[in-house]
């Protein structure tokens, strides 16, 4: 399979290498990282066991053409260069995948290349990127996918078996909407949390900055399952999650958030990578990741005030 990948960081290394090493033709699109990675290639460092691939390396879209497949692994604030991008890489047998956080990006890509080309993915890994080509991966690694918008063909379940082979499981599912929300439990608290407690506990409980109060460091999340305050929180968080995914009708199990803090209690002391972010003064995901949450919660008829108090505490971090 010829494939394309598009944002190549730490999510697109990793899962872009795996296919390449199953022996894909497998072409990174890159910016910084060209000259490095095109000269030494790509080195994932993996308790599963460390490998090393040689991706075909480009500049330009139009270097790589149409593909098979496009990933989609840009950070969701990157997505008004998609029209510029992804036209070159889309043919008339295009399946585009995007794996990015959040929600509204099916429906920014769709726009672009037509739903009858687009899927979405939710990827559930630690990874870190610690140098140009070069991938940390701490645990996990599954994929769910789906069809935007219909249920899975059989393209989707040939892509799924592809990146089966590359040695990450991956599972479709029928409801790309449900899958997104449950991907929230643990995104939205984590995330958040991790760069608004570095205004203070006070600061996130009641939704705004302590006039004169420093900002201190961000929490990893084993910091934040090992303080019961902060453990509180999370599952405040989670449950008000779980409760706007079952208002717009998607089947989040209640117990989502227990499944996703025993998890999270195997990653240690895990950046999850809005703290990632946040620490290099990168633009945030906030959009996709909080307001937008919020705003379908909203809609919903779904109070959630620990879900809009971390998003003025965001808000006010980020100016």
């Amino acid at each position: 399979m010829k494939i394309a990948v598009v944002g190549c960081g730490a999510l697109g290394s990793f899962y872009g290498a795996g296919l390449c090493r199953s022996g894909n033709e497998v072409h990174f699109l890159l910016r910084s990282d060209y000259d490095v990675v095109r000269q030494r290639g790509v080195t994932v460092h993996s308790a599963s066991g460390d490998f090393h691939v040689q991706p075909i390396c480009a500049r330009t879209p139009e270097e790589i053409g149409p593909a098979e497949l496009v990933l989609v692994c840009l950070k969701t604030t990157a997505n008004h260069v998609l029209p510029k991008l992804l036209p070159p890489l889309v043919g008339p047998n295009t399946a585009v995948l995007t794996l990015q956080n959040g929600l509204g990006n099916e429906e920014a890509i769709a726009s672009l290349v037509g739903a009858e080309k687009t899927l979405g993915g939710l990827c559930f890994v630690c990874l870190n990127r610690v140098a140009p080509g070069e991938i940390l991966h701490v645990a996990h690694g599954t994929i769910v996918m789906g069809e935007f918008g219909r249920s899975s063909q059989p393209r989707t379940h040939t892509i799924a078996n592809a990146i089966a082979a590359s040695g990450v499981r991956c599972v479709v599912t029928e409801d790309l909407a449900a899958a997104h929300w449950e991907k929230l439990v643990w995104n939205i608290p984590f995330n958040g949390l991790g760069v608004a407690g570095a205004a203070g506990f006070e600061a996130v409980e009641q939704g705004r900055l302590i006039p004169g109060q420093p900002l201190g460091p961000c929490l990893t999340t084993d910091l934040l399952l090992g303080d019961p305050r902060w453990e509180k929180l999370v599952r405040e968080l989670m449950m008000e999650t779980i409760r706007a995914a079952q208002a717009l009708g998607l089947p989040v199990p209640n117990n989502a958030a227990d499944q996703q803090i025993t998890r999270t209690r195997d990653m240690g002391a895990y950046k999850a990578s809005t703290l990632i972010d946040f620490e290099r003064g990168q633009e945030l995901e906030l959009d996709s990741l909080f307001f937008q949450p919020l705003c379908h919660a909203q809609k919903a008829g779904v109070t959630t005030p620990r879900l809009a108090a971390l998003c003025n505490v965001l808000k006010e971090i980020k100016k």
